[in-house]
């Protein structure tokens, strides 16, 4: 292919993956500034009663069979796909939904069922503690990002009118990105 059919091939890959993923560029830009600012995330919290002699290993295989038999046990019908350890506390997931946190105290386990209001949900979208199926969707949308950043470099470079401005842009981006990342 010619530079001219190659730089109209590359416009149109980056046309169509752009347009493509535009929702989920905006989820992730949205969210990620929504979260940056600190904006008010409010999850209803609703205490599980569980048993006194609940006994639950996060390192268990059957952990996942352990905490949906806990949940039925305490009359809390609550489907999840995994299941997050961290210590002491283990979460099901997805955090998307409702979904039920565990401590471990010291007068034993305690839970809470946690049911999370749209922008906890779209925030929790955006950190990867989605539906499993989200999550492979968000790794594509990731190097599909890559290829339009790519991409739209390519493009700009390839075209004389735009070879100094994608460069002089390019060197700007990285000078700040550098000073604001490792300097400031």
């Amino acid at each position: 292919m010619n530079k001219v059919k190659t730089r109209n091939f590359l416009i149109l890959v980056h046309l169509y993956l752009a347009a493509f993923l535009a929702p989920s560029f905006l989820l992730v830009g949205a969210t990620g500034s929504l979260y940056l600012l600190d904006a008010d995330r409010p999850v209803q919290e609703t205490p599980i009663e569980l048993a006194k002699d609940v006994a639950l290993n996060p390192n268990s295989p059957s952990i996942k069979a352990d905490v949906e038999k806990v949940l039925s046990e305490s009359g809390v019908p609550l489907e999840f796909e995994y299941i997050r350890s961290r210590g002491n506390s283990f979460m099901t997931r997805p955090t998307t939904r409702t979904y039920a946190q565990f401590e471990k105290t010291e007068n034993g386990w305690t839970a809470t069922l946690r049911e999370p209001g749209m922008l906890y949900s779209l925030i929790e979208l955006h950190k990867g503690h989605g539906p499993t199926a989200f999550r492979y969707f968000q790794i594509l949308a990731g190097i599909a990002l890559l290829l339009v950043v790519i991409g739209g470099l390519i493009v700009g470079l390839l075209s004389k009118a735009y070879r100094g401005k994608t460069i002089v842009a390019s060197l700007a981006g990285t000078g700040i990105f550098a000073v604001v990342a490792f300097i400031a």
